[in-house]
């Protein structure tokens, strides 16, 4: 079953709208890239790759409809798209990480070429195979993160980072269960609900019982009593920004896990792409925690939960430090401590890659 949360079209950027999960399945079409960069804001699309993805897109359709007549004039344009984008959600680095791929696209392009029209076809295409290398690169972590999860395993996992928070089919910690799944493991998962927003409940659940993945899903504060119960085999997560030094931001709750897990010996594992890695902080104290409205905690849906005038503290994202972090499952391998060192390696393979056109495969 293939999950396509964001698609790019001739005439707009097509969304599903998250937001109505699982009751109903709307797309949007999104038809400027301030409908787009609005769509990030309000979560129609989550998930730092996906972000990444919709920023990209969103950068071509607004450069596609520019009416500049000059480069000048369409660089002015896009300096300003970009700016708009960068705004929306400021914990995944993969929005700035895809904002600056096209930058470079960009710059490339208006160094070859005066042809306004050119520029706009080159910036579209490297849209799409952004997204493209999104679906590999979720493919290959699933291969990597397959080989930790042993047969029979249960695995919990928080958030959704699953096919909905990627470019589609495999997701970053539900592609490792998948991964496992087409190994021929026998995998089944446990779900926390994820409060507020509850991806948990409405996102991840949905997916796994699309694709046939068994799921039992659990009230966060459930977690601590089902590992002591020994049904937990390992915890996998996403991430929305990693540190140099392996901290990582993931969505609020992850760092109990985490805490939990050490204490009870169960392997904790984060899966993302090396694009979420993010060398230029040396750890997790440097990321930017977006906190977001109090309409997300006092209210379920519309409706309200909580007495009015009551203070609201709402982070979306925590941080996990390093050490409780048994590994890292990148698209090129799979890094462990030291991450300072381990990473590095991975983010340099990947970019020599990059610069040459081969391939690399480390582990």
């Amino acid at each position: 079953m293939m999950i396509k949360p964001v698609e790019w079209t001739d005439d707009g950027v097509v969304m599903l709208d998250q937001r109505l999960l699982p009751e109903e399945e709307r797309y949007l079409k999104l038809r400027s890239y301030e409908e787009v960069a609005d769509a990030i804001r309000q979560m129609v699309v989550r998930g730092a790759p996906a972000i990444g993805i919709a920023a990209a897109m969103g950068i071509a359709l607004g450069l596609k409809q520019s009416v500049g007549t000059s480069v000048a004039d369409l660089e002015e344009d896009f300096d300003y798209i970009c700016d708009v984008m960068s705004k929306t959600r400021p914990t995944a680095v993969n929005l700035f990480w895809a904002i600056e791929r096209m930058g470079r696209a960009f710059h490339q392009a208006k160094s070859e070429t005066s042809d306004v029209e050119e520029i706009k076809r080159r910036l579209i295409a490297e849209a799409k195979a952004i997204h493209e290398e999104d679906l590999a690169a979720n493919r290959a972590i699933g291969r990597f993160g397959a080989e930790l999860i042993p047969d029979g395993a249960t695995v919990l996992t928080h958030c959704n980072a699953g096919a909905l928070a990627t470019g589609g089919d495999y997701g970053t910690a539900l592609g490792v269960i998948r991964g496992a799944r087409d190994a021929g493991k026998r995998v089944a998962v446990i779900a926390d609900e994820t409060r507020p927003f509850l991806q948990g409940a409405r996102l991840t659940a949905w997916e796994l019982i699309k694709d046939e993945i068994p799921v039992t899903l659990i009230t966060d504060n459930m977690a601590g009593h089902v590992m002591r119960q020994g049904k937990v085999s390992a915890v996998v997560v996403g991430a929305d920004r990693i540190a140099a030094n392996g901290d990582t931001a993931n969505k609020i709750g992850t760092y109990m896990l985490a805490v939990l897990a050490k204490e009870h010996r169960i392997p904790f594992y984060v899966a993302a792409p090396i694009s979420t890695i993010d060398l230029s902080i040396p750890s997790g104290d440097q990321i930017p925690i977006e906190e977001r409205a109090a309409e997300e905690v006092v209210k379920v849906r519309d409706r309200r939960i909580a007495p009015e005038g009551v203070n609201v503290y709402n982070p979306a994202f925590d941080v996990t430090p390093n050490e409780l972090i048994a590994a890292i499952i990148t698209d090129r391998g799979i890094a462990r401590q030291p991450y300072t060192r381990t990473l590095r390696e991975l983010v340099g393979a990947f970019s020599e890659e990059a610069a040459s056109g081969g391939t690399t495969d480390q582990r």
